[in-house]
């Protein structure tokens, strides 16, 4: 799971919005203002069948990080919170 949907920066992090242009998702801003220090990563690739490849992006680390706990459920209220 991303960190960053516990991150007091989640709304202004240029780094999640790049993971939100991956998951084709519709952005907490447009535009971003934070620049996170070493956010680290992680892609899953998955084919679920021969003709399709899923990738799944998660900041999994950041230097930046700053928990503030449903952050991103605060900003997006009664949405699932991405996993």
């Amino acid at each position: 799971m991303c960190i960053c949907v516990n991150c007091h920066y989640v709304d202004r992090c240029t780094t999640y919005h790049a993971v939100e242009i991956q998951h084709q998702e519709r952005h907490l801003t447009e535009n971003p203002t934070f620049e996170p220090t070493e956010p680290t990563i992680n892609v899953n690739i998955r084919t679920p069948n021969n003709h399709e490849i899923e990738m799944e992006w998660d900041v999994v680390g950041c230097l930046s990080f700053k928990e503030e706990k449903g952050k991103w459920a605060k900003l997006r209220p009664g949405e699932l919170v991405p996993t």
